[in-house]
């Protein structure tokens, strides 16, 4: 979903958008060997296009640096289409380049006040489906931008909901009007037309608004998804960079039928920001990815009304974009499957929201799942393990087979006295300050830079006990646990407690988050001995990829591997990395730069 930055970001950002168009190529079909590269034309844009000689004009400018195999071509957004003449005159231009078009439609009545058709109006309905109609005439693939939800509150919504919750009465209304209005009617005039939707970044809150990741995946044609993962600290969303990954692959392991992740520059200033979104999406390991827009510039205040016909290119965001896909495409063939810890997340559940992303930052590999993944050797159940039912049966089954189960301490507080069939333990709802740490793995020093505030859990001495804990008193005489064990049947029982504020994970020492990752990844062949915001991304046919978020070098950072790997060839460089022997590991010297990430093959 595209949200709003100041006026002066507004310039900034809608400026480049064009810049990145018409400095792009549009040269079709396999450009790039391992992905196909995409843009998304607003039906603004589309307006625009009835001249072709501006269009043909453009062509040796657009032909630069960024080469493309699809353009979407809007036929809908706040209430606006193209006429049929233009639509046409769109279609045959980028048809004679070779570039495979599509459809798009944005469900919005007036996009930059956040204002949806209203689905459960007549008339609403009725408009929509012309639009429809009209796009399957002309396409044979829709995609949807994200905009497909609903947050009106409406007489007649008020009346239709009922004595349900405003989540059910979504989720409910929403799965009607995508099989019935969406995919139906589009069939209906085009046997033929695919149907897919693109849903935001913010999985965890999609319920609230009625996206339905349990029933829209198994009959929509496709999915695509929202990588676009912009300043994760001047932004309401506060969205991590390891984000645009996990999403990714969490909606692929829906259905595994992900089309592509979309990238947008918005409220990406920061340095490297536009660029890290693009090759994180592509480290998922996307078949394909939309930068949106192929906009035009816009004066601040979103000033729609300036022609694009006199508008100088300018190729900034090209000139960026050209080689992350240039230098991806040389080795993320080389990549098998991404692989990482096991988090189950039940359909339409929430708490410790977006979690999995800052455990990405602190160099844990993350694959969310749908489903209880009852093969996995160690599993991470956080808060929203709680909205299924029979989550403690799961647990004990789980632990009985001898296999390692990891909660979180939201977890802990979400399942109360159910969890007391296990172990007992009692979150008290207090909250404490510790600056000072007992335990963790490796050297360096166990002391934070900054006070962490941790919620209080209470245990029984000898029935569990921790690994890891975390002084709470200045003399260092009281104290709570950050990763406690316990066992139960074959298997053990652990639970991590999260911070207070979630991004306080970063401030946890460098021994502390070694001890959590050794056990979260300890079937990995690979793990990370770093700081705080380094992320690792595994692969099932020993290579991975080392990235680091920090404004500063890490000269410390070390990869620590299973003792059958004795070197490392870095993918990019040809450099090969020699480890040293460390009982059942090996580790290498591994230092990082900002805003980069090196590629490896373990041998």
């Amino acid at each position: 979903m595209k949200l709003q930055p100041c006026a002066r970001q507004r310039f900034v950002v809608f400026t480049s958008t064009l810049l990145l168009v018409l400095a792009s190529p549009f040269s079709g079909g396999a450009n790039y060997q391992n992905f196909d590269v995409a843009s998304y034309a607003r039906v603004m844009d589309v307006q625009e296009m009835k001249d072709p000689a501006w269009l043909e004009r453009n062509w040796v400018e657009v032909t630069k640096y960024v080469k493309f195999d699809k353009i979407y071509l809007e036929t809908h957004r706040d209430t606006v289409m193209p006429d049929q003449a233009t639509l046409d005159q769109a279609k045959k231009f980028f048809a004679s380049k070779g570039v495979k078009v599509a459809g798009g439609i944005t469900w919005t009545i007036n996009e930059h006040a956040g204002e949806t058709y209203d689905y459960a109006n007549p008339k609403d309905l009725a408009r929509m489906k012309q639009v429809v109609e009209f796009t399957a005439k002309n396409f044979d693939e829709i995609l949807l931008d994200d905009w497909f939800f609903v947050n009106r509150k409406t007489d007649q919504d008020i009346a239709a909901k009922g004595d349900r919750s405003w989540t059910q009465y979504r989720l409910d209304l929403m799965d009607k009007v995508g099989r019935e209005l969406m995919v139906k009617a589009a069939k209906a005039v085009n046997p033929n037309c695919k149907v897919i939707i693109k849903y935001p970044q913010w999985y965890d809150h999609y319920q609230s608004c009625g996206f339905n990741l349990e029933t829209q995946p198994k009959y929509f044609d496709g999915i695509y998804s929202g990588t676009e993962t912009r300043d994760p600290v001047n932004n309401s969303m506060h969205i991590q960079q390891y984000h645009g990954y996990s999403i990714y692959r969490y909606l692929q392991n829906l259905n595994h039928n992900n089309r592509g992740g979309w990238v947008d520059q918005g409220g990406s200033e920061m340095p490297n920001r536009y660029e890290e979104q693009l090759w994180i999406t592509l480290f998922a390991k996307a078949p394909e990815i939309t930068l949106w827009p192929i906009g035009r510039m816009l004066a601040p205040g979103f000033d729609y009304s300036q022609p694009l016909h006199d508008i100088k290119g300018d190729p900034r965001l090209a000139m960026m974009a050209g080689p992350v896909f240039e230098k991806a495409d040389k080795f993320i063939g080389q990549m098998g499957n991404p692989v990482g810890v096991k988090s189950y997340k039940p359909f339409n559940s929430s708490g410790e929201d977006y979690l999995p992303s800052y455990l990405g930052m602190v160099g844990i590999p993350m694959d969310i799942v749908p489903e209880f993944p009852t093969e996995a050797q160690t599993v991470l159940l956080t808060e929203q393990a709680s909205f299924d039912p029979d989550i403690v049966a799961k647990m004990k089954k789980q632990l009985v087979g001898g296999k390692t189960v990891v909660i979180t301490s939201g977890l802990v507080k979400a399942l109360g006295a159910k969890l007391d069939e296990i172990v007992e333990l009692h979150y008290t709802g207090r909250t404490v300050s510790a600056r000072r740490f007992l335990g963790g793995t490796g050297e360096g020093s166990r002391e934070s830079d900054t006070d962490i505030l941790l919620p209080e859990i209470l245990f029984f001495t000898n029935d569990s006990g921790p690994d890891v804990s975390a002084l709470t008193s200045a003399t260092g005489n009281s104290g709570v646990p950050i990763l406690l064990k316990a066992r139960y049947g074959k298997g053990q029982l652990y639970v991590l407690t999260i911070p207070q504020a979630q991004g306080d994970l970063y401030a946890y020492p460098q021994p502390v988050l070694n001890s959590i990752r050794q056990l979260l990844g300890r079937e990995m062949f690979v793990r990370l001995d770093a700081s705080s915001r380094a992320s690792l991304f595994v692969y099932d046919n020993d290579k991975f990829i080392v990235e680091s978020f920090r404004e500063t070098p890490v000269s410390n950072a070390r990869v620590i591997t299973d003792r059958r790997i004795t070197k490392l060839n870095d993918l990019l460089t040809g450099e090969v990395l020699t480890g040293t022997a460390s009982g059942s590991t090996t580790v290498f010297n591994t230092p990082l730069t900002p805003g980069s990430y090196r590629v490896f093959a373990a041998e």
